[in-house]
């Protein structure tokens, strides 16, 4: 009984913040009918009251006027940075409790699911830019706890450029576009950039993150999130444990490539948005784990870094990642501007059992996130139901724009003498700072450890693949060849070279005008937990991947509808792409429902495409296709895994990709994978071959392909 009953509570606890918002959701439709603002029904709302028809429109038009000026109103000022975004709703559910290191509930107690909301983000553009741009995201999480909200605000990269909050205006104004012409958007590709990042050393390691392709996420669900800082944990003595927080995908760690991110900025600027959203309404609900990195106070000065900065991160090979609890989004929200545009994150909201430390980055944000809110949207942004915790929440404050309730205490003061609003103490939730000794002289100096860069710069690139570091030497040539400056490029340049001189030497091979120091010692060291392509906890999986399937009428019904069962029961979204929307009829009569079309779509939108064969000799004349043939080619460059089946695989062969698959391959009965291709011209109904198709599909990439002669 008592287990029927927790589950009553939990799912209604669970819910909370649904119900909650659902007070805030106003239905619309053909039964309520148009009014003002206050309720007066509108009967016209097409054509101002004018004196005469032709004549000047009057000022009584109530409505007019409240219709134009809300609409004038309409926009609030973008965030300066984190402008472009996505956000949903879900939950969260403690697995592992960290029992007797925190008071926090929700980090103790398994039997709660707590309401959560994240949103996505680009750093470095406006809410215009596109959302394949190379810059770091960031990961925003919200938790709805009984205790209050918990705000957990990090990025998709564990450091960051500056150690101290005072150098973000600096970065900031650095890496936005150059203020004489306002270019480029949403990129670092300019002088300003490269010339802060050449002149702060402190920036050399979360440069080769940027410049990883950590920066081009193949989607939101594919991406890592870090809490960035050292927080701290508190037991109920008051005893510290230092903690860092981590997201693993379920899905792993996934990338764009270069050529794929800089196309789909165009063909589709949401690209990242709309897989989110796409994603969740199809039931295929993104879930992250939750882990913690925890060092004991007494082992802080143990590291050759500093926890305290946020250019560091703790190798993973020094202290494991301990998963504690699950993060799944299964709600899109009803209103973007109400629900997305209006969330209003601050790292300072914690709640009992949590602490900060004396991170210098994290005290500035602590400061500047909450005057930013107030900013954007006014001093009662609390008060937005977004931002609302579940839980009761009482303040003393009073007045200012947008306040929301009437409150009957007439003592906005504390204390008082009805005692309204009295405190909680500590051992009954009341929260509480860690006592920590503080001694010194006051100086503008960081410890002694901060003032080693480089380090961490080698692990990172010595740990990755050689396919990664192709990639990040092709990073450094794009951005570089975008700066016009000759000494800019040779400050980079020289900055490179301290983290690896065969990087730097390749990097320099595109900029003609640069010299490259003499080689500095690299230590050598490698983390087996970095790679994207090799890391040890590195996950491969089909699941949760976009599959698009080609047709032609004519096509052959009895290939595709296997492979289509085969790959849903693999959690695979299968879309079907045809000459138009809607139904393709297959040879036999049958029909399947075209989603995308050959010009509305390119292979870009997704992560492996099949080509279907047809039932007659004459199916393949009609796939001398340009879009078909482009559409082969360059998932073929993008490294992706592709199929034929059918008559189709002749096309590939001789006509799409000549050269690059055996020619025989369609007169063979058996299954040909050549470079990643699968090649089925007889037995593509086969279990074997969805098998071997999404075996391909969870690698992410065909790593080891020749692509260099391919140009699509």
């Amino acid at each position: 009984m008592a287990q029927v009953v927790d589950k009553i509570v939990n799912s209604t606890v669970g819910d909370a913040k649904k119900r909650q918002m659902d007070g805030f959701t106003l239905e619309q439709n053909d039964k309520t009918p148009l009014t003002s603002y206050f309720g007066t029904k509108i009967a016209e709302t097409d054509i101002a009251l004018r004196a005469g028809a032709r004549g000047p429109t009057v000022l009584e038009d109530f409505h007019n006027r409240e219709k134009i000026s809300h609409f004038d109103h309409e926009r609030i000022p973008e965030r300066v940075v984190h402008a472009r975004g996505a956000g949903a709703f879900g939950e969260f559910k403690l697995h592992t409790p960290l029992t007797g290191l925190t008071t926090a509930k929700i980090l103790t107690d398994t039997s709660k699911t707590t309401p959560a909301y994240v949103r996505f983000s680009t750093v470095g553009g406006s809410r215009g830019s596109a959302d394949s741009v190379r810059d770091p995201r960031g990961f925003a999480a919200r938790f709805y706890t009984d205790e209050g909200n918990w705000d957990l605000v990090g990025n998709n990269m564990p450091v960051f450029f500056i150690q101290d909050a005072i150098k973000f205006p600096d970065l900031i104004h650095a890496v936005k576009p150059e203020p004489h012409n306002e270019i480029p958007q949403a990129q670092t590709a300019h002088d300003n950039a490269w010339d802060f990042m050449g002149l702060h050393p402190q920036s050399t390691h979360m440069q080769q993150w940027a410049m990883s392709d950590r920066a081009i996420p193949r989607s939101f669900r594919h991406m890592q999130g870090f809490g960035v800082h050292t927080f701290r944990l508190l037991d109920s003595e008051g005893k510290s444990t230092f903690v860092k927080y981590h997201w693993t995908p379920h899905l792993g760690t996934h990338s764009l490539v270069w050529d794929e991110a800089l196309k789909l900025a165009g063909q589709d600027p949401d690209f990242h948005r709309r897989d989110l959203w796409d994603a969740i309404e199809a039931g295929a609900y993104p879930k992250w784990e939750l882990g913690v990195q925890l060092v004991k106070e007494e082992d802080e000065h143990k590291f050759d870094f500093d926890l305290l900065d946020s250019t560091k991160l703790i190798p993973e090979d020094l202290v494991p990642v301990k998963n504690i609890g699950t993060l799944t989004l299964n709600r899109n929200p009803i209103d973007y501007f109400a629900e997305v545009e209006q969330v209003a994150f601050c790292t300072q909201h914690i709640v009992p059992g949590m602490d900060f430390t004396s991170d210098p980055l994290l005290a500035g944000r602590n400061f500047s996130y909450q005057d930013t809110q107030i900013s954007r949207l006014g001093v009662n942004f609390g008060d937005i139901p977004v931002n609302r915790p579940v839980c009761p929440f009482m303040t003393n404050q009073r007045d200012g724009q947008n306040t929301m309730f009437s409150k009957t205490n007439r003592t906005a003061y504390h204390p008082n003498r009805f005692d309204a609003l009295p405190t909680t103490e500590p051992a009954k939730g009341g929260f509480r700072s860690y006592p920590e000794v503080v001694a010194g002289i006051k100086e503008r100096l960081h410890g002694p450890k901060f003032n080693e860069f480089v380090s961490q710069a080698q692990l990172f690139y010595n740990s990755m693949s050689e396919p990664e570091k192709k990639h990040i030497i092709s990073a450094y040539q794009f951005e570089l060849s975008k700066c016009y400056e000759t000494q800019v490029q040779q400050t980079a340049l020289n900055r490179i070279n301290l983290i690896d001189h065969d990087l730097a030497l390749a990097v320099a091979e595109s900029l003609k005008d640069v010299t490259v120091p003499d080689a500095v010692p690299n230590h050598g060291n490698k983390s087996a937990f970095l790679s994207q392509v090799t890391g040890k906890s590195q996950t491969f999986t089909a699941e949760g991947r976009k599959v698009g399937i080609y047709l032609l009428p004519g096509y052959s019904y009895a290939q595709v509808e296997p492979i289509k069962v085969a790959l849903s029961a693999a959690g695979v979204m299968v879309k079907f792409v045809g000459p138009g929307t809607g139904k393709i009829e297959a040879g036999n009569g049958q029909t399947q429902i075209a989603e995308f079309t050959f010009e509305n779509s390119r292979s870009t939108h997704f992560d492996a495409l099949i080509f279907i064969g047809g039932d007659s000799d004459d199916y393949t004349k009609k796939m001398k296709n340009g879009r078909l043939l482009h559409a082969a080619r360059e998932a073929y460059m993008h490294l992706k895994a592709i199929a034929a089946t059918g008559n189709a695989v002749g096309w590939l062969t001789d006509l799409a990709l000549p050269g690059d698959l055996p020619a025989d391959a369609k007169a063979k009965e058996d299954i040909t994978d050549a470079n990643g291709v699968l090649l089925a011209p007889s037995v593509g109904t086969g279990a074997q071959f969805s098998k071997q198709f999404l075996d391909s599909v969870a690698k992410h990439r065909v790593w080891d392909r020749e692509v260099e002669h391919i140009a699509a």
